[in-house]
């Protein structure tokens, strides 16, 4: 059997990662390493961070438009949205605009936290947008309703993790304050299960647990989401990943030396304007 040369091997489209800043690395993570033959775009609504305090008419118009021109621009096999916000928000609006694009969103991982919680008592660390979505309630309801949930929405902590992963120093009374409302004592039972329902909180998953009044399991749903991405794309057999390709993209236009540092630590070059 003849070996195939270079220019035989299947040439592979793009997946794309969408986040509002820099937290959808932890899913880019898990994705290239079930995705090797697939080159990775990062794309990093920076100009629009944080998303938890628009208006949503407004970033659902934002988001639909910044797709309009990147999936004109760089043709991906798939999107991932790994932002709660963003996909709660806009991802059926994303699926209607886009029909022959494939979306794979981030939500709220309620199901997977019901099914392991022992106490019951399940709380969901979001942010402010996601916890007044009508699509977290309604998961709640389908998979949760036997459960006591809690929504935490922190104004900071999304901020806090930006910084976190930059290298820069964050308060841990600045960190407990945010993430203590997740912890409820109740006739004996305690909070066993807590949600990471922002991207950008599992890099300080250490942090949360060093800080946390009693143990409970962190769910990251960074994987599942990698899983479900690779479900739907096609496995290219024989196709390589192709070098140098990866790169980043940022709204701004205008990213600090430390997020192009901390972007370079992933294999990602920034696209330039």
């Amino acid at each position: 059997m003849a070996l195939a040369t270079t220019t035989d091997l299947p040439v592979s489209k793009p997946v794309l990662v969408f986040d509002s800043g820099i937290g959808g690395l932890t899913v880019l993570r898990e994705a290239r390493v079930l995705m090797p033959e697939r080159g990775f775009i990062y794309v990093a609504d920076d100009a629009g961070f944080p998303y938890g305090g628009w208006e949503e008419d407004g970033l659902r118009q934002r988001i639909l438009s910044l797709f309009a021109q990147l999936l004109d621009t760089y043709q991906p096999e798939i999107c991932i949205i790994a932002c709660n916000t963003a996909f709660t928000l806009a991802g059926a609006d994303l699926r209607a605009a886009f029909p022959d694009m494939t979306f794979v969103g981030t939500v709220p991982a309620i199901k997977p936290a019901a099914e392991r919680t022992r106490s019951g008592l399940v709380s969901v660390l979001a942010t402010p947008g996601t916890v007044k979505r009508a699509y977290t309630r309604d998961l709640i309801q389908s998979f949760a309703s036997q459960c006591h949930v809690r929504l935490v929405g922190s104004e900071n902590l999304a901020r806090m993790a930006e910084s976190w992963i930059r290298g820069e120093s964050v308060s841990d009374d600045a960190v407990l304050a945010e993430i203590s409302p997740c912890f409820i004592e109740d006739q004996g039972r305690r909070t066993d299960i807590v949600v990471l329902a922002c991207t950008h909180y599992p890099f300080m998953a250490n942090v949360f647990r060093r800080l946390a009044p009693w143990p409970v399991d962190w769910l990251d749903p960074a994987e599942a989401i990698a899983r479900q991405a690779r479900r739907k794309v096609e496995v290219l057999q024989g196709a390589e990943h192709p070098e140098g390709f990866d790169f980043a993209i940022f709204t701004s236009g205008q990213p600090d030396f430390t997020t192009r540092r901390l972007m370079q630590g992933f294999g990602l070059k920034i696209e330039q304007d």
